[in-house]
């Protein structure tokens, strides 16, 4: 089963979402990685920069985990 794609607006939104949440929860990249494949997301510290500046897609399981491990909401995250 092919795995859904969000596509983020020209704003990268979703991935200055994930960055802003991200840096108020006191959490580098490298660890936000380190917490979603412990969860088995398997992603990337290369991908998730790429995610929060707006340059690749974010996957529905990796937003998904993301939410979870930043401990946050779909509305925080999609606003």
């Amino acid at each position: 089963m092919n795995e859904q794609k969000i596509k983020q607006d020209s704003t990268g939104s979703i991935g200055k979402n994930i960055r802003e949440i991200r840096l108020s929860r006191k959490i580098g990249q490298t660890e936000l990685v380190r917490r979603l494949q412990l969860m088995g997301e398997p992603i990337t510290r290369e991908c998730l920069v790429k995610i929060e500046r707006g340059i690749q897609h974010i996957q529905l399981s990796q937003l998904r985990a993301i939410k979870e491990a930043l401990n946050t909401t779909y509305d925080e995250l999609l606003k």
